[in-house]
């Protein structure tokens, strides 16, 4: 089993903190370290960096990177020594955001996401083949501009993507899709035979499917708690027509719906039915429960330990 471990937010001690759970992730023989991009957090590209200098094999990940928020030479030139940082290591996953995000906070146009994409995608395609000059005219570019970051290629690339256009970009352009808020049923009938098909067609390999996953090992009768701190801490599909979108085409109506909580048995039947269904990997995101701080410390201790023990039987 592919396990990939979530990192952050943190609170107090940031850099410390990325650098002790990529090295744990790394020395559990996990596959990847997922860094997200939160609103009012740590810059995730600068997180990867820090994950990358602080660690020697494992794979680095951004999930993910809002495209809107820098030109795409911007980001291409962040990636690129992100990717000297990390030792080829990087994998630049990207996303289009949310309104509430690019417009309510922002207070930039949340316009034709998937052209914005498509465009950006052009502009990096290019930058990340290596040293030369960029030549990109599209929709919404006009960019004749050299970049010189590093001699080796750039970072393979992934989408958030979760409607059928994006999953058709991610499949015809792209390694592949993370994902949050996909259950099993919207995998296997909506992630899967879309970013399938189009990588096919584009005649690209089979595509890379990371199913996002929170999880809590604990007693029977800790379930309903676990899943109860998974709706508070991490719902966001209220708010993310994005997200509602995709809860709609699996039976999942909350984030603690897609929890997998309890026993290792347990866990790791729910973790293979994400498997089962056509992720290729699972990200974790570890909830830790408990009433006092040593009690969550505990609880995330024992999560990881299962984590650790299913990376090694793969």
């Amino acid at each position: 089993m592919r396990i990939g471990l979530m990192v952050g937010p943190v609170r107090g001690a940031k850099l410390e903190r990325f650098r002790a759970d990529a090295q744990w992730a790394e020395a559990a023989g996990l596959s990847t370290v997922w860094v997200p991009q939160v609103p009012n957090d740590f810059d995730v590209l600068t997180a990867a960096a820090i994950v990358g200098e602080a660690t020697k094999t494992i794979e680095i990940g951004t999930a993910v990177v809002p495209i809107q928020l820098q030109h795409p030479i911007t980001l291409a030139r962040q990636a690129l020594s992100t990717q000297l940082a990390c030792g080829g290591r990087l994998t630049l996953g990207l996303g289009v955001s949310h309104h509430w995000i690019i417009e309510d906070m922002l207070g930039l146009e949340y316009t034709r996401p998937t052209l914005t994409m498509r465009c950006t995608l052009d502009v990096l395609e290019q930058a990340f083949r290596g040293p030369g000059k960029v030549d990109v005219e599209n929709e919404l570019f006009r960019v004749h501009n050299p970049l010189d970051v590093i001699d080796s290629p750039g970072p393979r690339v992934m989408l958030a993507a979760l409607g059928p256009v994006m999953l058709r970009i991610a499949g015809e352009r792209t390694d592949g899709t993370i994902l949050w808020m996909a259950d099993e049923r919207a995998i296997a009938t909506h992630v899967v035979p879309n970013i399938t098909a189009a990588a096919k067609a584009a005649g690209r390999p089979a595509p890379r499917i990371v199913a996002g996953v929170p999880v809590c090992l604990c007693r029977e009768q800790e379930i309903d708690v676990a899943v109860a701190r998974a709706n508070r801490i991490l719902a966001e599909a209220e708010t993310s027509p994005n997200y509602q979108k995709l809860l709609d085409r699996g039976d999942a109506r909350e984030v603690g719906d897609l929890m997998a909580a309890g026993s290792e048995a347990k866990i790791e039947k729910r973790l293979r039915a994400f498997l089962d269904a056509g992720a290729t990997e699972v990200s974790i995101r570890v909830v830790p429960i408990g009433g006092s701080r040593e009690e969550k410390v505990a609880s995330m201790e024992r999560t990881r330990g299962l984590l650790a023990s299913l990376a090694a039987a793969r």
